[in-house]
C-alpha cells in the first residue's frame, strides 16, 4: 500500500493540523480508557509540533493517557542542548500536566550499550508486543538530507534490519554515539508519520516517494508500515519536487 502524502503551505500549518489529529487520537483512546504509546523524534519540525501542542492543547488533551517514548536519542545528558528529551521538555512537557511515570526517556548520559539493552527491555515491558517487537500506537520520524531516519544512517542500514529492539549507532560525520529503535520496531507500529519541512529535503523526498533506484538503500525508504498506516506530512518547500 502506498503511503499517504499531504503537503501544507507552511511548517506551522503542518504542525497545527497534525497536532489536532494527534490530540483527537489521544481523546479517542481516552474515551475507551486505553493508553496511547508514542515514540517521539528530535528536530526542528517536531519541536514546532510540540510547541503547538503545549501552547494550544495543554488543557484540552487527556495527557495522562499518553506514554511518551523516544525513537532515538543522542548520547548526551538531558540538560544538553542536543538532547531530544531536553528539547521536548522545554517545548511540551513543562507546559502540560502529565505524570512523570508517563515519560520514558532514553538515558543518553549512560553507557550506550547498556542503555540500548535497558531501553529495549523497557519497551517490551511497557507496550504490547507483536512478532517479538513492541507495537507503538504512533511513531514520529524526521528525515535527514542523506536519507537517514531515527538514528539509522545510510552507512549502517543493517541496523534497520536488526533483530534487536534498540541499537547503538554512530553519526557518520560527528562520530557522536546515539541510541535508536530499529526498523523492525518502526515498521511494527500502528501509525508511522514522517514530518518533514524545508527545501533542503525536497530532493531526497522526491527520490524516496518516487521510488527511484538511487533511494533503494536509504534508511527512510525502508519504512513500510506492516499495517499500511504510513504517512508523509510535508511543507510546500519539502514537497516542491513531487509531481501532482
Amino acid at each position: 500500500m502506498d503511503p499517504s502524502v499531504r503537503i501544507f503551505r507552511t511548517p506551522y500549518e503542518l504542525a497545527e493540523k497534525f497536532a489536532e489529529e494527534m490530540v483527537q487520537m489521544i481523546k479517542d483512546a481516552a474515551d475507551k480508557k486505553v493508553p496511547v504509546s508514542v515514540a517521539l523524534s528530535g528536530g526542528s519540525t517536531p519541536e514546532l509540533l510540540f510547541s503547538v501542542l503545549g501552547d494550544h492543547f495543554s488543557k484540552s488533551a487527556p495527557w495522562d493517557f499518553v506514554n511518551f517514548f523516544w525513537g532515538d536519542e543522542r548520547c548526551v545528558p538531558p540538560v544538553s542542548p542536543e538532547s531530544n528529551f531536553g528539547m521536548t521538555f522545554r517545548s511540551l512537557f513543562k507546559k502540560i500536566k502529565i505524570p512523570q511515570r508517563n515519560i520514558h526517556r532514553i538515558y543518553g548520559e549512560h553507557d550506550p550499550s547498556h542503555e540500548a539493552i535497558r531501553y529495549s527491555d523497557l519497551l517490551s515491558r511497557s507496550i504490547p508486543v507483536r512478532d517479538g517487537f513492541p507495537v507503538f500506537d504512533l511513531v514520529l520520524l524526521g528525515l535527514g538530507e542523506d536519507g537517514h531516519t531515527a538514528s539509522i544512517f545510510p552507512d549502517r542500514t543493517e541496523l534497520f534490519h536488526s533483530d534487536k529492539i534498540c541499537e547503538v549507532s554512530l553519526h557518520p560525520v560527528s562520530r557522536q554515539k546515539r541510541i535508536t529503535i530499529t526498523g523492525r520496531v518502526i515498521n511494527n507500529a500502528e501509525r508511522v508519520r514522517f514530518l518533514v519541512t524545508g527545501s533542503n529535503k525536497a530532493e531526497v523526498i522526491k527520490r524516496i516517494i518516487g521510488r527511484e533506484k538511487s533511494a533503494v538503500n536509504l534508511p527512510a525508504s525502508l519504512v513500510v508500515s506492516s499495517v499500511g498506516n504510513l504517512g508523509w506530512l510535508l511543507d510546500s518547500n519539502a514537497g516542491s519536487l513531487l509531481k501532482d
